[in-house]
């Protein structure tokens, strides 16, 4: 588990976190999102021990340690939003050295190897890796001690689908068997397919913290049905907006915005009253357009 409790931080004059109260627990993936400088890897650095709060305090694990305590440090990894390695050692030498470091055993390398999908590359000096290759083995990296704690920052930078789909495959995995994972991301797709719970941070404030449930309601909610009539009719829209209020018409469109489950109800409305259907279209609520008016909103401080 990872417990921010109003977690803020200062580096001098700046104030990187404001104030974030977030709970993170056993077995669940958190996908925590935000423009450039909102605070997230600040905030992941703090809950890996690596930045001291000005306010407020981090926790890990039952019972909640101090995030820069020892123990705690010892039941969490942590892949940072840019890796580096001697280039000179091969893939698997730098792993031989994290494992070691992490008390991992043996075996491990092997296991995370498969994950990286290097193809065979293992052998190879890091100085020869693409980009993406190094992001993932950045990634075996940060799997190789078996954590119950999972931190990741921009884990999918740089990959390519293979990678991806290995990446997808671990995290379900580990929210299986019941990890905490916290993650950010700049492709709202991974939030999406990945995350239990999306938070939103602007200008170092919690702004939304949504689970899956409440997110698919969110998106619902900003869906709409466009049915063409064979003729506009004034009596219709009346009656359409007794369960829609929203409706309105765009020229022989009536355009119904709203949940999808209102939908059906609308359409045997317009079948009693005689009405000629010739196209409908629906159109689902988009995560990046909530995503958008979520930063809209919580940077004017409404």
């Amino acid at each position: 588990m990872i417990e921010f409790r109003e977690f803020g931080k200062d580096f001098g004059a700046h104030r990187a976190v404001a104030s974030v109260t977030l709970e993170v627990g056993r077995g669940e993936a958190v996908a925590l999102l935000g423009p450039n400088g909102s605070g997230k890897t600040t905030s992941l650095k703090a809950a890996a021990g690596l930045v001291r709060p000005s306010r407020g305090s981090v926790l890990l694990g039952k019972p909640g340690r101090d995030a820069g305590d020892p123990e705690a440090r010892r039941i969490l990894s942590f892949l940072p939003q840019r890796v580096s390695f001697p280039e000179a050692l091969t893939g698997r030498e730098t792993l031989e050295f994290y494992r070691h470091l992490r008390g991992a055993p043996a075996a491990r390398v092997d296991e995370v190897l498969r994950f990286a999908s290097l193809n065979g590359s293992g052998s190879r000096a890091v100085g020869t890796y693409s980009g993406g290759m190094v992001q993932r083995l950045g990634l075996a990296v940060a799997m190789l001690p078996d954590a119950p704690v999972l931190l990741l920052d921009e884990p999918t930078a740089a990959l390519d689908p293979d990678g991806l789909c290995a990446f997808y495959g671990v995290v379900s995995r580990h929210r299986s068997e019941g990890k905490t994972i916290l993650f950010t991301s700049h492709q709202l797709g991974d939030a999406e397919r990945l995350a239990d719970r999306i938070a939103v941070l602007v200008e170092g404030r919690l702004v939304a913290s949504l689970t899956a449930r409440e997110l698919a309601d969110r998106l619902s909610d900003r869906g709409l049905m466009r049915v063409r009539l064979g003729a506009f009719r004034e009596d219709i829209l009346g009656r359409v907006r007794t369960i829609a209020p929203r409706a309105a018409w765009s020229g022989d469109d009536l355009i119904v915005p709203g949940s999808a489950s209102a939908r059906p109800a609308v359409l045997d409305l317009l079948r009693i009253a005689g009405a000629e259907i010739r196209a409908l279209v629906t159109e689902e609520g988009r995560l990046e357009t909530l995503y958008r008016d979520l930063v809209e909103d919580g940077g004017s401080g409404s």
